[in-house]
């Protein structure tokens, strides 16, 4: 699979694409969490559709809408797995106790992990 990585704005931007389904500038900027200019999220767009294949533009009346063609999974596997190789030398384990080791799994977080992880066994 091809490395998709997406800047913070671009993942912030590609957050309203997947939710609307299909979308334009201004509907983008309403729907941020943060304020952006007109212009910048429109570049951002650009970029997202012109640069880095993830999303598509289609005429409607005089404004382009936009709407995704690549899914939120695969670019969050391959964020992930950028994230493995560049921090934990491709290890997937080192990855896991990292987040298990640290504050930010809950209860619930590491419940589901087991869970996950015995349907994994379960399988081969």
């Amino acid at each position: 699979m091809a490395k998709l990585h997406l800047t913070k704005c671009e993942l912030e931007v590609m957050d309203v694409v997947w939710r609307k389904g299909r979308v334009t500038v201004q509907g983008v900027v309403d729907s941020l969490e943060r304020p952006l200019a007109y212009t910048t999220v429109m570049t951002t767009l650009k970029i997202l559709d012109e640069t880095r294949g993830v999303v598509r533009k289609k005429k409607k009346g005089r404004a382009y809408e936009y709407e995704p063609i690549v899914s939120r999974e695969k670019i969050s596997r391959s964020m992930a797995a950028d994230l493995t190789e560049r921090l934990f030398g491709g290890s997937v384990k080192s990855l896991v106790l990292s987040l298990v080791e640290g504050d930010s799994m809950s209860q619930s977080d590491i419940e589901e992990l087991k869970l996950a992880i015995q349907s994994l066994e379960s399988d081969t």
